[in-house]
């Protein structure tokens, strides 16, 4: 038996959602990324109670679906550990489809917010492309070990990097927090800020419209 794996390159295509209207009276844009779990289209209620006059929201959509027992329910991941380099490659390529479909005014705000595996896929893609931020936020999610400081000097001093995450994580025990935070801050310093909060895995709907 002779096995061997090969690679091709094909086009492909996948959807994303926004929520409201980018318009002349928007003052935000949100970039917003999904955990392990999710489709786009039903992670954006926890971006509802947020202006809809002046807040627009765009969320990428994770493209291997499969389906959650027991009901089936259909969930979508980002990436695994097999092939993560090709395979964040792209989803790089699909993250710029989106943003020049979007067409997004360069004086615009924009946030960056990653939830749980949403929180690798987004803080890749800034280092990759050093898309400019006012803030990015990681909630509840891991940094991936191979950024270093340098991928973030590109981002001036006024971007605040907002690190969310519950007390009762089942998912970053004491160590993991402790461990994600130094990292957390060895590459932002002293524009990170420490949003701790009582709760489990769950999407923080109050921090959320708290940030602008």
């Amino acid at each position: 038996m002779n096995s061997e794996e090969k690679e091709i390159t094909y086009t492909t295509s996948n959807s994303y959602s926004t929520l409201n209207t980018l318009t002349e009276r928007t003052k935000t844009v949100w970039m917003v990324f999904h955990g392990m779990g999710y489709l786009s289209r039903y992670f954006m209620r926890y971006f509802k109670g947020l202006n809809a006059e002046v807040n627009y929201i765009i969320a990428p959509q994770a493209p291997s679906k499969y389906y959650i027992q027991p009901k089936m329910h259909v969930g979508a991941n980002w990436l695994t550990r097999d092939n993560t380099e090709t395979g964040m490659e792209n989803i790089q390529n699909y993250f710029d489809a989106v943003l020049e479909a979007e067409k997004i005014p360069d004086n615009i705000n924009l946030i960056v917010f990653g939830y749980s595996q949403g929180v690798s896929v987004a803080m890749r893609y800034l280092a990759k492309r050093q898309l400019q931020c006012g803030q990015l936020v990681l909630h509840s999610g891991g940094i991936p070990k191979e950024l270093t400081a340098k991928d973030f000097e590109y981002l001036p001093e006024t971007t605040q990097v907002k690190m969310i995450y519950g007390t009762q994580d089942e998912y970053l025990d004491e160590n993991r927090i402790q461990l994600e935070s130094e990292k957390a801050e060895s590459l932002f310093g002293k524009r990170l800020i420490v949003m701790p909060f009582e709760g489990k895995h769950v999407v923080n709907v109050d921090f959320i419209n708290d940030l602008v």
